[in-house]
């Protein structure tokens, strides 16, 4: 009987230091996760603000975009030139969740596009351009009366049609398309400069992005 209640107790004895052990083991890790480093890296990166960061990609590695019509009228050009200039606007606006300046500037955007003389585009570049602006004056609208989670909805269409316009008929600068891979499972917008400052969620994923083309 004796020997019996030794052997129960050496179990029991292994048991509890056995227990021990993986409480420490468990607490030690615990202690691990909860330290400010990795804290930060479980963060949510919907909230969490990323530092900025300089692209140092050459221009010489990044695809070049051809435009379509390379001769068109000096007026026409410096329209479209205004054009992609208040998008940038836009643009930069939303980088720093201000919904009054994106409003101000898609407004800009919208009576130029209303005041425009179409009679200087020749037939193709008329009808290359009716396509475009139809969608582009009705998202700059949008975005001239919206709170900004609605002008970053209509942004990320008009950026697709503001590719297509500057495409088209070129922008009379350099401008980087960058892609987003987050938002509404991938959005582009274009930019003036390669370091990635995102329109679509501010500070909060401010370098969530990438350059995909330029036009030059």
């Amino acid at each position: 009987m004796t020997n019996i209640n030794q052997l129960k107790n050496k179990q029991m004895k292994k048991t509890i230091l056995i227990l021990t052990a993986i409480t420490a083991i468990a607490l030690t890790a615990c202690n691990s996760n909860n330290s400010p480093k990795d804290n930060n890296m479980g963060m949510n990166h919907d909230t969490m603000p990323m530092p900025m960061q300089q692209n140092t990609q050459p221009d010489k590695d990044v695809k070049m975009v051809a435009i379509t019509f390379t001769s068109v009228d000096p007026a026409v050009a410096s329209y479209i030139k205004s054009l992609v200039t208040d998008y940038l606007a836009v643009k930069n606006a939303l980088v720093n969740s201000n919904e009054t300046e994106a409003a101000a500037a898609s407004g800009k955007m919208y009576e130029a596009m209303k005041s425009f003389d179409k009679s200087l585009l020749t037939a193709e570049q008329k009808k290359v351009y009716d396509d475009i602006e139809s969608d582009l004056k009705e998202h700059a609208e949008h975005i001239s009366k919206s709170k900004i989670d609605h002008q970053r909805e209509h942004f990320a269409t008009m950026s697709k049609d503001m590719y297509d316009m500057v495409k088209a008929f070129g922008a009379g600068m350099t401008l980087y398309h960058d892609h987003c891979p987050m938002y509404s499972d991938g959005s582009m917008w274009l930019s003036e400069t390669k370091d990635i400052k995102n329109p679509f969620y501010g500070d909060k994923m401010m370098n969530c992005g990438s350059v995909e083309e330029m036009f030059k």
